[in-house]
């Protein structure tokens, strides 16, 4: 079984990294392969509505400058997905903003491909705007058919200089059962 990891967060080792590694520190432990890919910081541009994904139905997005595409295929072959991101004036960050419509997109025009794999939201921020950004994220997630996979709280964490979210306890606790929550239903999935 196999998740990617997708940081939508320009800083690289920063705390949307941190939150990540406390989930996919737990999927590894539970014998899941995991690759993380930093999105964030990088030139994606936004779905352009051309309709070519449904035209040309090969599973890929037009628009072939960026890394969309690369991941479009890891999403393809994996069973499962997090997303994690900064809150940037209340939303998720724009490169994974423009990932969510893009990938969606083409999932939608090539038989809903994602449908039926599990995903897991990973916010921080520093004061607010972290449940509208859980909930863009969850949003994506339920209208792919996915299976939303939660904790002991909203999967989210506070700090704003790099490294902080470390001290926030309940953060850590929350994305670890993340990690476990999202091994034990692909467990559930892969073998029934």
């Amino acid at each position: 079984m196999k998740i990617i990891a997708i940081n939508g967060s320009p800083r690289s080792g920063g705390n949307t990294s941190i939150l990540l590694n406390w989930a996919t520190e737990e999927l590894q432990k539970e014998g899941l392969e995991v690759e993380t890919v930093r999105l964030g910081g990088q030139n994606v541009p936004g779905c352009k509505a051309c309709g070519a994904c449904f035209k040309n139905q090969n599973r890929r997005c037009i628009q072939d400058q960026d890394p969309v595409n690369e991941l479009i295929a890891k999403l393809i072959e994996a069973d499962g997905l997090i997303l994690g991101s900064p809150v940037y004036f209340a939303d998720l960050t724009p490169e994974l903003k423009a990932f969510i419509d893009r990938a969606g997109l083409v999932a939608v025009a090539n038989d809903r491909f994602l449908e039926r794999k599990a995903g897991a939201a990973a916010v921080v921020a520093r004061r607010g705007g972290q449940v509208h950004t859980y909930d863009s994220i969850n949003h994506f997630f339920g209208i792919m058919g996915m299976f939303t996979v939660g904790s002991i709280y909203c999967n989210m964490g506070v700090a704003l200089e790099p490294g902080q979210v470390r001290e926030d306890e309940e953060a850590e606790k929350t994305m670890r059962k993340v990690g476990v929550n999202l091994a034990w239903l692909l467990k559930k999935i892969c073998h029934s």
